[in-house]
């Protein structure tokens, strides 16, 4: 039976390897002949003896889907070998922004304009150029206005299996943050 379950995550390993992008449990089900929730199991162990033995990869699972990839902590030397894109720092507009799009997707520019108060253009731009959010749809209303939403980058980039996964935010927390706007406004018109 161990030989089996060796053999079963040799296999896994080189599906995710070879795909290089999430691949369902569904599709790991089917491609080994065994049920979803063993597959789940299996792949969670995976998961495990990666981080034990201190291995240059690591299985994320990301919605429904696992992927095979580097460890954060090997950048640097990835970087001098493969021309890898430059990790982007994302300014406070652009957070602000990214926040709102992954609480509220799918959302159009115009309801980011409505709770941000301001353009957000610039920010949506950088955010579809940094493959953080795209176009999920759009809105069946006059001019059909694109609707947003995030990408697996984005699971990715902040460690989340999916959207469920983000932190809530709890009535106390938006009270604070109500306060904190009003003071902010407060001070902006004293200057």
């Amino acid at each position: 039976m161990e030989q089996d379950i060796t053999k079963l995550k040799g296999a896994i390993e080189a599906v995710l390897f070879a795909i290089g992008e999430p691949v369902t449990v569904e599709q790991l089900s089917l491609a080994l002949e065994l049920d979803e929730d063993t597959i789940r199991s299996i792949v969670h162990q995976m998961m495990e003896q990666y981080d034990d033995e201190e291995r240059g990869i690591r299985i994320i699972e990301i919605e429904d889907g696992f992927q095979l990839c580097t460890k954060n902590e090997y950048y640097e030397e990835l970087s001098k070998i493969v021309n890898i894109p430059k990790k982007h720092m994302l300014t406070d507009v652009q957070l602000e922004t990214l926040s709102i799009i992954a609480y509220k997707q799918p959302i159009t520019r115009t309801e980011i304009e409505a709770i941000r108060g301001v353009s957000c253009v610039h920010a949506i731009n950088k955010l579809v150029e940094y493959h953080l959010i795209e176009e999920v749809g759009r809105l069946d209303a006059i001019g059909k206005p694109i609707l947003f939403g995030t990408t697996e980058d984005f699971l990715r980039g902040f460690g989340v299996k999916s959207t469920d996964d983000l932190p809530v935010i709890t009535p106390d927390k938006i009270a604070d943050f109500e306060q904190q706007a009003i003071a902010e406004a407060s001070v902006a018109l004293d200057t």
